[in-house]
């Protein structure tokens, strides 16, 4: 007897297509990226002219060519270099795709609280009052309720089929949950990888910017022959600890988050596999 308890094509695809697309989204996050570094953290407004720095290696010059230096942090943050724009981006890329999880994550787990919802399910299946527990499935409106009810659809087909024997039966029903909870992981997994890869890459590409702005630093020292560029040293220095600090924080913030999440989405993953053993132990006992 073959089991119709897969969903349909259409919502496998809706499934699967569920979130945001990285494709789409990550190019235009580098756009925004550029365009704070550029406008925002290099507005006019976060530098002061200095005569002091007059032929330094600065940010930038003015339209009267005097050499200007930040005045206040985000004009520090745009001394760091071209390497700023992509941590820039990483960061808001972390951001976007953390909202986009927490949203996808709050729809799966459901209307009202899971564990009470497990604990009311597996209270109705002692009771063998399957048709009371496909009502709470359809009340709870998440991905634990999806695959319960799936699991359910199958359990009242398998009850009055008289084809296959009891062991049969069991290994159907366990077959049909667990394409439902396949069917499920994706749309709690998707753009999670971005998360975990911006926590490694996001400290690489900023040592790639604290290698660069050293880099400058020490040719300040060898360019000065014997007398370095104090103010060039710095900047070079400068630069560097601030794609530094940018690339910690952004790893720091992607793994934390990362974190949360997997440990939400695990979460779901447990009470699916709780409420499956109960629709097992509860077929075996009454069927």
């Amino acid at each position: 007897m073959e089991m119709n308890v897969s969903k349909s094509d259409e919502q496998v695809v809706a499934r699967k297509a569920g979130g945001l697309n990285p494709a789409v989204i990550i190019p235009i996050l580098l756009v925004i990226g550029i365009c704070i570094w550029l406008f925002v953290l290099g507005s006019p407004g976060n530098f002061k002219a200095d005569p002091r720095l007059a032929g330094a290696s600065v940010a930038f010059s003015d339209v009267e060519g005097k050499e200007m230096h930040p005045e206040g942090f985000l004009g520090m943050i745009y001394m760091g270099g071209i390497i700023v724009p992509l941590l820039v981006t990483f960061m808001i890329t972390v951001i976007v795709f953390s909202f986009e999880r927490y949203f996808v994550l709050s729809k799966a787990s459901g209307a009202g609280n899971v564990d009470n919802f497990v604990v009311k399910v597996r209270s109705l299946l002692n009771s063998n009052k399957v048709d009371e527990a496909l009502e709470e499935c359809d009340r709870q409106q998440g991905s634990v309720g999806n695959v319960v009810k799936e699991g359910l659809t199958t359990y009242k087909a398998l009850a009055h089929d008289t084809t296959l024997n009891k062991e049969q039966k069991m290994v159907a029903l366990n077959k049909a949950i667990e394409e439902a909870t396949t069917l499920e992981m994706p749309m709690l997994e998707k753009n999670m990888m971005i998360l975990s890869t911006l926590g490694t890459v996001a400290t690489l590409v900023a040592l790639l910017g604290t290698v660069i702005g050293m880099i400058r630093a020490f040719f300040a020292l060898g360019a000065g022959g014997g007398t370095p560029d104090a103010a060039a040293l710095s900047i070079g220095i400068s630069e560097a600890l601030i794609n530094t600090a940018l690339g910690i924080g952004t790893s720091a913030v992607a793994i934390i988050l990362y974190n949360f999440f997997t440990s939400k989405i695990d979460g779901l993953t447990y009470k699916i596999d709780e409420i499956a053993m109960s629709i097992q132990q509860s077929f075996a006992e009454f069927h």
